[in-house]
C-alpha cells in the first residue's frame, strides 16, 4: 500500500457502517455494527456516538481494548484498526460531534445524559485487498509509523 493514511482514510469515509469490537465480562469478543464515524483525526483517532446506557459503554468502561472494522463489500476490501476506546461524557466532546437530527436518538439534546462519545485511538491496523493482507503501525498523535 503506497499511502496508508490516504487509502485507509478514504475507505473509512466511504463506509456507512462501522463494526466495533469490545470484550465482555467473560473475556469473549463482541462485535456491533454502528453508524459511520462522526469525526476522525487522520486514521489515529476516530469518534463515534452512542448511548451511555448501552452494553458496549459498560464493556469499554471495564476494558478499553477494542477494534474497528470497515468493509467495502463491493470490492471485497477490509480494514481493521486495533486500539483503545475512551468513553467521553463532557460537554465539549459531545458538542464536537453533535449533528442536527440527533434528537431522534437523544431526546434531551446535546446535554442528554444517555448521549456520549466513543473516542477510539488506533495503535495498528491490517488492510485486506486483492487476496492479500498488510499490517501497519499507527503513531497516536501524528498518524503513521513505518
Amino acid at each position: 500500500m503506497k499511502d496508508v493514511e490516504k487509502t485507509v482514510g478514504n475507505m473509512i469515509d466511504k463506509q456507512r457502517v462501522t463494526f466495533i469490537g469490545s470484550v465482555d465480562a467473560e473475556g469473549f469478543p463482541n462485535i456491533k455494527a454502528m453508524l459511520q464515524p462522526r469525526k476522525r483525526e487522520g486514521i489515529s483517532v476516530i469518534y463515534l456516538t452512542t448511548n451511555t446506557s448501552s452494553l458496549r459503554v459498560s464493556q469499554f468502561l471495564r476494558e478499553s481494548r477494542s477494534c474497528l472494522y470497515f468493509c467495502d463489500a463491493r470490492f471485497f476490501k477490509g480494514i481493521m484498526l486495533k486500539g483503545r476506546v475512551e468513553v467521553l461524557t463532557d460537554h465539549t466532546s459531545k458538542e464536537m460531534i453533535w449533528r442536527e437530527g440527533d434528537t431522534m436518538y437523544y431526546k434531551e439534546g446535546v446535554t442528554d445524559p444517555d448521549y456520549c462519545v466513543l473516542k477510539f485511538t488506533a495503535v495498528s491496523g491490517r488492510y485486506y485487498s486483492n487476496f492479500k493482507s498488510e499490517n501497519f503501525v499507527i503513531e497516536s498523535s501524528t498518524g503513521l509509523s513505518k
